[in-house]
């Protein structure tokens, strides 16, 4: 198995555990995870919402790990995704006050993910012929 589909497989199976953190129980995983209440259904139903969101990216990236014609627009969406979050949680730390540590490793493993998927992305692309 080659380098990109080896990261797709470990983004994949590395946000399945998260995905299900948010969503599974989101009553006592949330509050243990981050120290908030989640009051309600509808809160219950968007932590439910981004599990599901979370588990259809990680299923793409399995499909890309494991379909050669569907890896580069998995590394793309891998990319895509990693970079959307951190930059949303760098806009955060600007705003916000710093969040609990667990928050800010998410931030490192994002970035981590993204930096290795644009690398992987420019292996991938086919480079001009020379004139």
């Amino acid at each position: 198995m080659n380098a990109p589909r080896i990261f797709l497989l470990a983004a994949a199976v590395g946000l399945t555990p998260i995905a299900l953190s948010y969503g599974v129980r989101p009553h006592s995983s949330i509050p243990f995870l981050f120290g908030f209440p989640v009051d309600g259904v509808e809160a219950a139903h968007i932590f439910r919402a981004v599990m599901g969101l979370y588990l259809a990216q990680a299923l793409f990236w399995l499909a890309g790990a494991l379909k050669p014609t569907l890896t580069t627009a998995a590394l793309w969406s891998v990319t895509v995704f990693m970079w959307g979050l951190a930059v949303g949680r760098a806009f955060s730390l600007i705003i916000d006050r710093m969040p609990k540590p667990i928050l800010l490793v998410y931030l490192l493993l994002e970035l981590i993910f993204g930096v290795i998927g644009c690398l992987l992305l420019r292996k991938q692309s086919p480079r001009p012929a020379a004139s």
